[in-house]
Parts: C-alpha cells; sequence; structure tokens
C-alpha cells in the first residue's frame, strides 16, 4: 500500500511499524508499505523499517531501522517532521536500499568467487 495518505495518521494499534517493500524510481514517487505486527521477529537483511508518532509540538517524530544479518540497526531520524514526511525520508531510504542491493550482489560475487577457487 502506498504511505503517501497513511503517514498523516497514526499507526494502527497493533502494529510496530511499516516495512518499506517498493520505492518509486520517481523523486516524488511513493513508497509502498506493508504493516509490520507487534509479533514480526526482525526486520530482514537489507530491509527498511518505518515508524512515525505525532510529534509533541507539530508534525511527525519518524524513525528508520535497518535490517541486519542478526538485528536491527536505528538508520536516522526526523523528529517533528512535517506532514509531508515521506518525501523528506525517501531519499535515504532510496539510497540505503541501493547499497544494500549493490552489497548483496558483491557478497554473492565473492562467495561464487570463493567456491571457484576451491574446485
Amino acid at each position: 500500500m502506498p504511505l503517501q495518505g497513511l503517514a498523516l495518521q497514526p499507526m494502527p494499534s497493533g502494529v510496530r511499524g511499516a516495512l518499506v517493500q517498493r520505492i518509486s524510481a520517481r523523486p516524488d514517487g511513493p513508497l509502498d508499505i506493508v504493516w509490520l505486527g507487534t509479533d514480526t521477529p526482525r526486520v530482514p537483511l537489507g530491509r527498511v523499517h518505518l515508524h512515525w508518532e505525532p510529534a509533541t509540538l507539530a508534525g511527525w517524530d519518524v524513525t528508520a531501522h535497518l535490517g541486519l544479518a542478526t538485528t536491527e540497526v536505528h538508520l536516522a531520524s526526523w523528529p517533528a517532521a512535517p506532514d509531508d514526511w515521506p518525501r523528506l525520508v525517501r531519499p535515504t531510504i532510496h539510497e540505503v536500499r541501493g547499497l544494500c542491493a549493490a552489497l548483496a550482489v558483491a557478497t554473492a560475487a565473492l562467495d561464487l568467487s570463493n567456491l571457484l577457487a576451491q574446485v
């Protein structure tokens, strides 16, 4: 589901955040998400988990976590972000997802190279 309209309201009860599924290639394009239930064990490797809640005075407090092999790490925070915060966080998420994809390809190539060297 596209995040744009959902970002203007608190997350539903029973979820701990949203997992970014797809990022449009357009700079102003949507972020597609799926809700993460409170019982979801952890974010998969290279995936981004978003959490937002109303800020104290105005806007939204938004945080992003990145799934690594054994844990989730804090990626970024945008305190008191404006209502159009998906536009604000999109560049960071897009770059990190691209970097994770490149690292996955490099890791696979290294594994294959090591396997071939053993033959």
